[in-house]
C-alpha cells in the first residue's frame, strides 16, 4: 500500500507543496494498476504525478515531449531535484548524441528519466537500439501533451503516431511497460483516438472534477473593421501595461502578424519580443528565459508558445486572432494564472477573421489533390524498399500521413543512407557488407547480402555501440520505407480525399461550434461552465467557480469562507464526500469533517431555505442525518456573520465538542 505522503517527502524534499487528492489517485492508479490516461487543467501539476509515479515504479522512465524547450525547461526541474536525464534532441550535436547514448547502453551513465521527442522515437533507429540494450530497467512511458496522437486534434503531430510501434520494437508486441499519458483538455474523438493507440481501458481514465479556470476572466470582444479592432488591442495593452502579457497570433508576417505587432510594441516604447516555430531553440528558449526574468513582459506568439511552458505570473492572454477550436483557446488561455492567482483572457475576433481561420488556415492545413501527385513523384519513382529523408522536405510530412493511409507507403524500418562513413571495422559480419557495394548505399547493401533493414541496421549499430567500428560523422535518421506502386490509382486517391474530407468537414464543426460557445455565452462563468460541459465535466460540478486557499473549488464565497478557516485551522476535511447512509443510497455533506479520534462530524451550510423545493430537499436530508447519524451533524446558515459563525464552530471541533 503506497503512502505517497511519506514517499513524497523522500523523493522530492525540495519540494515546498504536498501532492493533490487528484494527483494521488493519478500516480496510485498508474502504479498499482496499469496504464492511465490523464486529464488534468494547466496548471495542475501533472509534472509531478509522472515524477512521482516514476520514483514510485523505480528504474527508467522515458519522458516523451513535443517541444525542445519543454524539455529542457523538465530537465532543468527534475536535477534540481537530484536526479540524473538524459536528454536527447536537436540542439545537441549529432555526434554527442551518439556518445550520450552509447554512455547510456554501456552503463556507463544511470539516468532516472530520458527525454526525447516523438520526431526522435519514431525515426532514431541508434536511440531506439541503445534503449533496448536496457529496456527491463525501463518502467515507465511518459507521454506529455498526449492529445498530440490524436489525427483529430489541432495539434496533431504524425510522429506522436508512430509511439505504439516504438513501444512494439523495444519491448515486443503486448509486452510494454506502464503508460502515462498527460494532456490537459481532450475532445471525445480524440479521447477514443489515444484510448485504442495505447491500449488505456475506460477504467483508467482519470479525469480531474473540475476542468474550469475560473481565476481567469474570459472577455470576448466582436468587431466589424479590423482597425477597430487593433485599436482595441491597443487600449488593452496600455491598461495591463504593467502586468505579464502574452498575445496569440496564428501569422508570423504581414502588419498584424507576430512580426508586425511586436514591432509596433516595441516603436512604442513596450518591453515586448516574439515567439514563433521559425525561430532556432536558442532563440526561443532565450525568450522565455527573459520573459520568466521580467526583462520582457509583452510576447507577441504563435501557438509554439504553449505546451508545457511553465510561467506562473502571467496576467494577461490576447487572442488577436480566432482560435481553431474550443480545445484551443482554453489551452491557451491556461496559459495565465498558473499560480492560482487572477487574469484576464481577452478574445477579439470578425466575422473576417472567422471566414479566414476557415479557409486560409484550416482548408490550407490539408494537401490538396495536385500536391498529392506532385509531392509523390520524387517519392515514387520506383517501388520497393528505399530509404527516406522525411525531415528535408516539409511537403513530404504533410502528405506522408495520406500515402500511409491509402497504402501507397509503410514505414519499414529506421535507417541511414549508408556504409559510406564507417571505418576501422573490426566486426567480419559488419566488413562483408561493407565490402558488397562499390557506392555503400543502404539498399542495395541490403539486397546484396539478402537481409532485412532491421538486420543491417542493428548490424551496424552493434558495432558502434562496441568500438568495432567508427564514424566519420553521425548517421543519418532516415526511414526505410516500402513503396507499393510509382503512381497513384484514383482509388487511393479516392481513399485519401475522402479522408482529407472527412476531417476537413470535422475541423469546419469544431470552430463552428467555439463561434457558437463565445457569441451564445458572453458572460465570463457561463463560458466556463459550457467549456468545460464540452470537455466532459459532469453538470453537477458545474457551479463549483470558487477557488480555496487549498485548492478546492466550492460552490459559493460563503464555503470558501469555510474552507479557508478549516484549512488554517489544520482540521482534515474533505469537500463534497459522498456519505453512504443505506446500501446503493448516498448524499453528500458539504464539508466532511475527520476527527484525530476516527469520529466523523458532517457540516451543512444552508443557504436557500427561501427556496420551496431546496427546503423540501433540505428537510429529507435533515430526516437521514437524524435516523443514521445522530449527534454528528454541524450547521451554519447564509448570512453576514458567517466568518464568526465558523470560528465559533471550528473552536469547538478543536476542543472536541
Amino acid at each position: 500500500m503506497l503512502d505517497l505522503d511519506i514517499d513524497f517527502k523522500e523523493f522530492f524534499p525540495n519540494l515546498d507543496f504536498a501532492l493533490s487528492d487528484m494527483q494521488k489517485k493519478v500516480i496510485t492508479n498508474v502504479v498499482e494498476k496499469d496504464s492511465t490516461l490523464c486529464i488534468m487543467p494547466t496548471g495542475s501539476g501533472k509534472s509531478a504525478v509522472y515524477w512521482m509515479a516514476a520514483a514510485e515504479l523505480k528504474g527508467i522512465s522515458i519522458v516523451i515531449s513535443p517541444l525542445t524547450a519543454l524539455i529542457e525547461e523538465q530537465v532543468q526541474k527534475i536535477e534540481d531535484q537530484g536526479y540524473e536525464t538524459l536528454k536527447i534532441h536537436g540542439g545537441i550535436d549529432a555526434l554527442k548524441q551518439i556518445s550520450i547514448l552509447s554512455d547510456f547502453a554501456n552503463k556507463k551513465t544511470n539516468p532516472r528519466f530520458i527525454f526525447a521527442s516523438p520526431e526522435k522515437i519514431a525515426t532514431d533507429g541508434y536511440f531506439e537500439y541503445c534503449l533496448k540494450q536496457r529496456k527491463d530497467e525501463i518502467k515507465l512511458i511518459v507521454i506529455d501533451e498526449v492529445h498530440c496522437v490524436s489525427q483529430w486534434g489541432m495539434s496533431f503531430r504524425p510522429f506522436y503516431k508512430r509511439i505504439p510501434d516504438f513501444l512494439d520494437n523495444l519491448y515486443g508486441e503486448g509486452k510494454w511497460a506502464r503508460v502515462l499519458a498527460l494532456t490537459a483538455t481532450l475532445n471525445p474523438m480524440e479521447l477514443t483516438d489515444i484510448c485504442d493507440a495505447f491500449r488505456i481501458k475506460k477504467g483508467n481514465i482519470i479525469k480531474q472534477t473540475i476542468l474550469m479556470r475560473n481565476e481567469i476572466q474570459l472577455h470576448t470582444m466582436k468587431f466589424v473593421k479590423e482597425t477597430e479592432k487593433e485599436e482595441k488591442f491597443w487600449e488593452i495593452i496600455k491598461m495591463h501595461r504593467d502586468e505579464k502579457i502574452l498575445v496569440y497570433l496564428y501569422r508570423k508576417k504581414g502588419e498584424r502578424g507576430v512580426d508586425g505587432l511586436a514591432q509596433k510594441a516595441l516603436d512604442k516604447g513596450y518591453k515586448a519580443a516574439l515567439f514563433h516555430g521559425d525561430m532556432t531553440a536558442k532563440e526561443r528558449m532565450e525568450v522565455v528565459e527573459k520573459y520568466k526574468n521580467n526583462e520582457v513582459n509583452i510576447v507577441f506568439a504563435t501557438n509554439a508558445f504553449g505546451m508545457g511552458i511553465d510561467i506562473p505570473d502571467i496576467r494577461v492572454v490576447i487572442h488577436y486572432m480566432i482560435p481553431e477550436s474550443t480545445e484551443q483557446y482554453y489551452q491557451e488561455v491556461g496559459r495565465a494564472a498558473r499560480d492560482g492567482g487572477g487574469a484576464n483572457a481577452y478574445l477579439l475576433y470578425s466575422n473576417k477573421n472567422i471566414d479566414v481561420k476557415r479557409t486560409h488556415f484550416i482548408d490550407r492545413s490539408f494537401p490538396t489533390e495536385d500536391k498529392l501527385r506532385e509531392v509523390y513523384k520524387n517519392i515514387g519513382k520506383r517501388a520497393g524498399c528505399r530509404v527516406f529523408q522525411y525531415f528535408d522536405n516539409e511537403d513530404i510530412q504533410e502528405c506522408l500521413p495520406y500515402y500511409m493511409k491509402c497504402g501507397l507507403i509503410s514505414i519499414v524500418g529506421k535507417g541511414f543512407s549508408g556504409l559510406s562513413e564507417l571505418y576501422d571495422i573490426k566486426d567480419t559480419e559488419l566488413q562483408k557488407y561493407y565490402d558488397s557495394t562499390e557506392a555503400k548505399g543502404y539498399v542495395k547493401t541490403m539486397k546484396n547480402n539478402g537481409i532485412t533493414s532491421q538486420k543491417l541496421s542493428e548490424a551496424v549499430y552493434h558495432a558502434v555501440l562496441t568500438g568495432e567500428a567508427k564514424l566519420k560523422k553521425a548517421l543519418e535518421r532516415w526511414l526505410v520505407i516500402e513503396v507499393a506502386d510509382t503512381d497513384i490509382s484514383e482509388d487511393r486517391m479516392k481513399i485519401m480525399l475522402d479522408d482529407i474530407a472527412e476531417k476537413r468537414e470535422y475541423k469546419h464543426g469544431l470552430l463552428d461550434y467555439f463561434v457558437y460557445l463565445i457569441e451564445d455565452n458572453p458572460n465570463t462563468q457561463q463560458l466556463h461552465q459550457e467549456i468545460a460541459r464540452y470537455l466532459g465535466m459532469e453538470k453537477y460540478h458545474l457551479n463549483r467557480i470558487y477557488k480555496t486557499l487549498d485548492g478546492n473549488q466550492v460552490r459559493s464565497k460563503s464555503e470558501v469562507i469555510i474552507c479557508d478557516l478549516l484549512a488554517k485551522s489544520g482540521i482534515k476535511y474533505e469537500y463534497e464526500r459522498l456519505l453512504e447512509y443505506e446500501p446503493g443510497k448516498k448524499i453528500n455533506p458539504d464539508f466532511t469533517i475527520f476527527l484525530e479520534d476516527g469520529r466523523e462530524l458532517y457540516w451543512e451550510h444552508i443557504g436557500m431555505l427561501g427556496d420551496e423545493r431546496y427546503s423540501e430537499d433540505w428537510s429529507k436530508k435533515m430526516d437521514i442525518y437524524e435516523k443514521y447519524f445522530p449527534s454528528q451533524l454541524i450547521k451554519t446558515y447564509e448570512s453576514g456573520a458567517i466568518s464568526s459563525d465558523a470560528d465559533k464552530i471550528i473552536n469547538r471541533i478543536k476542543n472536541k465538542v
